[in-house]
């Protein structure tokens, strides 16, 4: 294991500094991992009943620190060398500053991560991050435009997973303002909304000739970004490679990249504008666009090294509850997996990420590119010069109509020529 570090920290045992530690990593801008069970040199010597100790670290986060943190952090069993340890991910909060609730939001309640040590907050440094606080405009605050609120996917995606909202569950998932009132948050996850995600397919490599352009919205946030991996998984599964002896079907982007590229862009998106994701199918790529830019204190950087700092973290919380997400980070983990950072744009407002098809594939449209359709049509005159409409349209998975018109596009270039007449004749090559 890597030894201790400004990220990583190692306990023996759960002892009555924990808190401390993690506090120190919520108002660390990168956040960090604490690993019980590891001796100070990275050794793993293990937990006694880990279970247990999961549950009371879970307890303690909760329940010791504020402002709240669910959404935050997560706590992971894991096995090294034999021993049961516990590695608890801290993401970089952004109420910041976090205190231990029986010290309160003073030095003796504020810590920082310096290095490898945790250090308190200065009066200073606590008056400072609380101002920059209180004058951000997030979620959590910004009352529903609507009050007749209703849940019911909410709840059944809920009972999906084995678990109950019972009648306090609006307030267990802070979907109130301070004065009582549902927020915005709460208005995302309801029943019905007026926020609709968009996913739109173009004909070519820009936005020129749109294709088709649906809508999946206006109810609750869980099930539109549900229902767009659903329309990106059928348009994910339906491109084609022809070879002059084989068809190859793929998927012409890597699935788990692209789900956890879209639940990233769902949960992070900055709603306070009401600007929604987009997702856009290129002839090309697959581009997943958020609103926001980067988190305030959140850099390129942090992102590209899988640092965490949700900017919803109430979403956060319901779509892990809901085991859309896994390990806060682990979903770049995932896409930097397969995908290097190229796919990255980053602009004041927007994050971009464009997925590239693999060269040689193309969708069963046909409608695409056609000089692919015209390279594709050859290769089957060549294999068969008597091949007929029908039979070319079902080899290249083309439609009739594109055969026809490429056939002829074919002809006026002097690529082929056609030998007798059309029922009976035959093409040639030329």
């Amino acid at each position: 294991m890597n030894i201790e570090s400004n990220r990583i920290e190692y306990k023996s045992a759960l002892t009555d500094k924990f808190e401390r530690e993690v506090v120190a990593f919520l108002n660390y801008r990168d956040g960090g991992i604490i690993y019980i069970g590891v001796d100070d040199n990275g050794k793993a010597v293990g937990l006694d009943d880990a279970d247990i100790v999961q549950l009371k670290i879970v307890d303690r986060i909760k329940n010791n620190i504020l402002p709240n943190t669910l959404g935050l952090f997560d706590v992971v069993l894991e096995r090294r060398d034999e021993n049961d340890i516990i590695k608890i991910i801290v993401s970089s909060g952004t109420e910041k500053p976090y205190y231990i609730r029986q010290q309160g939001m003073s030095p003796s309640g504020c810590f920082l991560r310096v290095g490898s040590s945790v250090q308190p907050m200065t009066t200073a440094m606590i008056d400072e991050m609380y101002a920059k606080r209180t004058q951000k405009l997030t979620l959590s605050n910004i009352p529903s435009p609507r009050k007749d609120l209703t849940f019911e996917q909410l709840k059944i995606y809920y009972q999906e997973k084995g678990r109950t909202l019972n009648d306090n569950f609006a307030k267990n998932l802070e979907l109130f303002t301070k004065d009582g009132q549902y927020n915005y948050v709460a208005y995302l996850l309801a029943d019905n909304n007026s926020i609709s995600i968009k996913v739109a397919k173009y004909l070519g490599t820009d936005k020129v000739d749109l294709i088709e352009n649906g809508e999946y919205g206006f109810c609750s946030i869980i099930k539109a970004a549900k229902s767009v991996l659903d329309k990106l998984a059928i348009e994910n599964t339906t491109f084609t490679k022809i070879t002059s002896t084989t068809r190859q079907e793929k998927q012409m982007v890597n699935s788990v990249a692209l789900r956890e590229a879209v639940i990233n862009a769902v949960v992070h998106n900055d709603y306070t504008k009401e600007i929604p994701p987009v997702f856009e199918i290129f002839s090309n790529r697959i581009t997943v666009t958020s609103y926001g830019g980067l988190v305030e204190g959140y850099s390129k950087e942090d992102l590209l090294t899988c640092l965490s700092m949700p900017r919803n973290r109430e979403l956060m919380r319901v779509f892990k509850d809901l085991e859309l997400v896994e390990q806060l980070g682990s979903g770049m983990e995932r896409i930097l997996k397969i995908y290097n950072e190229s796919i990255f744009k980053f602009t004041p407002n927007f994050l971009i990420v464009s997925f590239p098809f693999e060269n040689g594939f193309i969708s069963p449209s046909g409608e695409i590119n056609g000089e692919i359709n015209s390279k594709l049509i050859l290769l089957e005159i060549e294999k068969n010069p008597r091949s007929k409409l029908s039979e070319l349209s079902n080899a290249t998975l083309l439609s009739e109509r594109t055969v026809t018109r490429e056939l002829k596009n074919l002809k006026d270039l002097g690529k082929i020529r056609r030998i007798g007449s059309n029922k009976a004749g035959y093409w040639e090559i030329v």
